[in-house]
């Protein structure tokens, strides 16, 4: 059965073009990284995966609320985000394999995120 035989044609060939967009940059991303590794850091750390998201989600919704709302979600994700890379760097400086840092890296996050939720819970910030 076809994934997306399901799908409209037309909402399919969106889907296609945004799969196909979004790779193009993640891609380009890590191969300007293995000629420049701070030029590929500095394309990594612009918004943009949450723009091209902005995007695709104004196209797909026209919700300009919907937008504010992912944007400022976004804004609220990013503080404990920055926690996964100097663990990831500290792990694999310690010697542990790739897949290891990673996956440590990232459930150390998720602590970091739980922590970051209960203070702008006591902070009343509304997420």
């Amino acid at each position: 059965m076809d994934v997306l035989s399901h799908i409209p044609r037309a909402a399919a060939q969106t889907l296609i073009i945004k799969i196909l967009l979004t790779s193009v940059v993640v891609v380009a991303i890590s191969e300007m990284a293995k000629r420049s590794v701070w030029l590929g850091a500095i394309l990594a750390a612009l918004p943009l995966t949450s723009l091209l998201a902005l995007t695709w989600l104004w196209i797909d919704t026209h919700d300009g609320e919907k937008v504010a709302g992912f944007s400022m979600g976004v804004f609220w994700a990013v503080p404990p985000t920055l926690a996964f890379f100097p663990i990831l760097a500290c792990l694999l400086r310690a010697g542990w394999s790739f897949p290891a840092s990673a996956l440590g890296a990232a459930a150390l996050t998720v602590g970091v995120y739980y922590l970051y939720y209960l203070g702008l819970k006591q902070l009343g910030v509304q997420l």
